[in-house]
């Protein structure tokens, strides 16, 4: 390690011309991520809502929409409106009527239909300018099309990571002892962001989820990387110059960092095994985030040091934190009441985090800021109602099954309303699937019998039904919707010739048959619109969805003949995820933490403590809206409980490490006292800033995922630090026996470094020394040394070798 950290020091200049050229990318490809913004995308491929949307993709064009509502109106000013968004060329319908559907109370509700797809630019631009024609009215405007809540988090984000800095700095500030070490930091931290967020790109797409938090949790899961090092640093430079004292420092620094990231690494692999595909692209962007943290940590700070290294000699100041000895005394003296109130405590967090009311959509979350879109689902909901629709997709080609099933669900109390091709009027009281003969549809259309002899005759060639041209026209007929259509096909190829007023309203009628049945049929299957009485979710809900899969089957066999898709399904296959996935994320997070802790300790009763108080936080965090009455959407759980088993524990650690090498010398009142004085400076440090960083994301996101993350992390972080400092302590005097009866640390035999004249001796040392000397050892030694070091090594130098300190020259090279 000494040579490795010898090489990073001095070469030094070239690390930066290689980081400078990394960042330098970074910063150009970060703008070349591609974002997913639906959570649905998400879900595995066996998931219902994926097939579903996946055949409506192949089979359905699906038109742009607006809701627009105009407020404070009349309902001529409201018709007049009307008028003129209707005649524009780029609109194909507006919904709009004197019915309470869409005007009440001196509001109006325009449901508009664009004719071009949702993902063309133009329904955009045709949005826009009709809210331009409203400018000056009060007006809210719901719409799924583009990526307007992208662009929202984006802005929200942008407030948030401002905040963050300034957290940062102020607490950087107030926990440091030099104020040039604040740069240091900060670069260190800025440049271990930028790779991660420019690296990006090579993932291809990552989530809109990933893409707005990853950089603040970043800084919460790994600015202990840096602060460790840094005050390794200040440590040594108590006895070694600048150099020498950053190769020390790097040196021991490296292996302390590395094994704290793997209980990071470990609670976040937890999130690979999720079904639900959001929790595997969040932990590869986390872990890769804190490989990047580690990375400028080991070969970009050590060079920061050297080159702010005078400036933190000459801005040193008094720290700020002050100590905590008292909360040591409370700690000893409560040691025997505190384990079996916090043993009962986590029983009832256990009971009251498993009734945790878990959603899985945002209809029944209240964030505490609210964005433009929301505003306006919330002003139109409570003007004019919800609508909660599924998409009901069967075998097409028998139009008579497609409207038995709506006939049989239009029966149920839980359906409003069904819309197909069977049930969506055409002209003159006659439905798109309604078949007529020759004859009817002449009167409809008004041409002569003959004419539509002919066509209709041209129509059984062309479907080759060759016994309806031998048997004659008396009893056929066809839908209307595939007579028309087919008379305007043999129009566009010039096989016939119609007045231009009939060919006007063929054009007409055609148009409004082709978007009506690019909507809703496809080659495969028919797509059925189901107008819900019933939430987006919760049990009635869903046992409904099920219901509707008996009844549309009821029609037609074959395991996947009908596919129910929607905000419903789509909500109910996340609750099924979340069955599996809560289970998995909690096992292994706490097996790959427990693995760790076991190298780490060489005990099974410390490992199991430690995770006893972190999951015991995790309870306790998650049992907060079981008391609130609040809504808690499922994704907060299982990534919150991962990352805080995975950051939180190395608190825990931190204390436990100090507290076991302190009772070998010291009684545990004055271990416990002078371990929390210890622990206290890094745990404030890394712990506030993940506590104040959580809760600005909770408090300024409009995003339900988002918010409800930021939320438990500040809270479960809080809860941590809580119970390390007034739980842990106390668990560690009263199960030191536990501990030691299940350590399984193997003995070796002891070696005696023995060493003459001028030693240098560097780690932990024990034995004689001119006297008997137990501690930590950075010195020249002039004299006989016979002991064990470990955590480091002795070296003899030359009799002439210098007092001062500075190593020699041999010892340098």
């Amino acid at each position: 390690m000494l040579k490795v950290a010898t090489f990073i020091v001095d070469r030094r200049n070239l690390f930066f011309l290689l980081i400078g050229i990394a960042l330098i990318f970074s910063a150009i490809a970060s703008r070349w991520v591609r974002v997913e913004n639906d959570l649905a995308a998400y879900l595995p491929d066996s998931a219902e809502t994926s097939r579903g949307i996946s055949l409506m993709n192949d089979q359905f064009i699906t038109y742009g929409s607006a809701k627009v509502m105009v407020t404070n109106i009349t309902y001529d000013e409201a018709e007049a409106i009307y008028e003129d968004i209707s005649a524009r060329d780029d609109v194909t319908l507006v919904s709009f009527g004197d019915d309470s559907d869409h005007y009440n109370d001196f509001s109006a509700l325009y449901d508009i239909t664009f004719a071009y797809p949702e993902d063309d630019k133009r329904c955009l631009d045709g949005l826009e300018e009709i809210k331009a024609s409203l400018d000056g009215q009060d007006i809210y405007v719901s719409t799924s099309m583009g990526d307007q809540a992208a662009e929202t988090i984006a802005e929200e984000m942008k407030v948030v990571s401002a905040l963050v800095v300034v957290v940062v700095l102020s607490v950087l500030i107030f926990t440091s002892s030099t104020y040039a070490e604040v740069p240091v930091l900060l670069l260190t931290f800025g440049a271990s962001a930028v790779l991660a967020a420019g690296t990006n790109f090579f993932l291809g797409t990552i989530s809109f989820v990933s893409d707005s938090v990853t950089i603040v949790l970043q800084l919460a899961l790994s600015v202990d990387y840096a602060i460790i090092f840094c005050n390794r640093y200040k440590e040594e430079h108590q006895t070694l110059g600048i150099r020498e004292a950053d190769i020390v420092a790097l040196s021991k620094a490296i292996p302390e960092i590395t094994s704290s990231s793997l209980t990071t690494v470990g609670g976040l692999i937890a999130m690979m095994f999720m079904q639900y595909g959001i929790g595997r692209d969040m932990a590869i962007c986390l872990i890769k985030a804190i490989f990047f943290s580690l990375f400028s940590v080991f070969l970009l700070m050590p060079g920061l040091i050297m080159v702010f290294g005078k400036a933190m000699d000459k801005t040193k100041h008094k720290s700020f934190i002050p100590k905590i000895s008292f909360i040591g005394k409370f700690d000893h003296l409560t040691r025997f009441v505190i384990p079996p109130v916090f043993v009962l405590l986590v029983i009832g967090a256990f009971y009251l985090s498993g009734k945790c009311p878990y959603v899985y959509g945002y209809s029944l979350i209240e964030t505490p800021v609210k964005n433009e879109s929301q505003i306006a689902d919330e002003m139109i909901s409570n003007a004019f109602g919800d609508s909660n629709f599924v998409a009901l997709m069967v075998p097409s080609g028998d139009y008579t099954k497609e409207d038995e099933v709506m006939r049989a669900l239009e029966a149920r109390e839980e359906v409003d309303h069904c819309q197909g091709l069977a049930n969506t009027e055409a002209m003159d009281g006659y439905m798109l699937t309604d078949t007529l003969s020759a004859r009817e549809f002449s009167e409809l259309f008004n041409v002569d019998y003959e004419v539509s002899e002919l066509l209709y005759m041209a129509y059984a060639i062309n479907d080759e039904n060759y016994a309806k041209i031998i048997n004659g026209f008396s009893g056929y007929k066809v839908p209307l919707i595939d007579i028309v259509m087919f008379l305007h096909d043999e129009v566009e190829e010039g096989y016939v010739t119609l007045d231009p007023d009939l060919m006007k309203t063929l054009d007409e009628a055609n148009a409004q048959m082709k978007m009506a049945k690019d909507q809703l049929q496809g080659e495969d299957y028919s797509r059925i619109l189901v107008y819900l009485n019933l939430p987006q979710e919760g049990d009635e809900t869903f046992a409904f969805l099920d219901e509707m899969h008996s009844i549309a089957g009821g029609y037609y066999s074959g395991e996947d003949s009908v596919l129910v898709a929607g905000e419903s399904t789509s909500q109910y296959d996340l609750k099924k995820t979340f069955s599996r996935d809560n289970l998995v994320v909690n096992i292994v997070s706490i097996l790959a933490v427990l693995a760790v802790l076991l190298f780490t300790f060489l005990s099974a009763g410390m490992p199991v403590l430690l995770i006893l108080v972190i999951q015991g936080a995790i309870w306790i965090n998650f049992s907060f809206p079981t008391l609130h009455h609040s809504y808690l959407f499922f994704m907060g759980y299982l990534i919150v409980s991962s990352i805080q088993m995975g950051a939180n524990i190395d608190y825990a650690i931190v204390i436990s490490g100090r507290y076991t090498e302190l009772r070998k010398i010291m009684d545990k009142k004055q271990a416990c006292i002078e371990t929390l004085n210890f622990a206290f400076p890094t745990i404030i440090t890394s712990g506030s800033m993940m506590v104040l960083s959580g809760f600005a994301i909770g408090n300024l996101s409009s995003d339900a995922t988002i918010c409800g993350i930021g939320q438990c992390l500040g809270r479960g972080t809080l809860i941590s630090i809580v119970l390390v400092m007034f739980v842990l302590p106390q668990i560690l005097m009263v199960g030191e026996k536990i501990i030691e009866r299940t350590s399984f640390e193997v003995s070796v035999p002891i070696k005696l470094d023995r060493g003459f004249g001028t030693v240098r001796v560097d780690g932990m040392v024990r034995g004689q020394i001119n006297g008997y000397v137990v501690g930590e050892m950075h010195a020249l030694v002039k004299g006989d040394i016979a002991a064990v070091v470990t955590m480091g090594g002795m070296q003899e130098l030359p009799e002439d070798a210098t007092d001062g300190n500075e190593l020699p020259g041999e010892v340098r090279k």
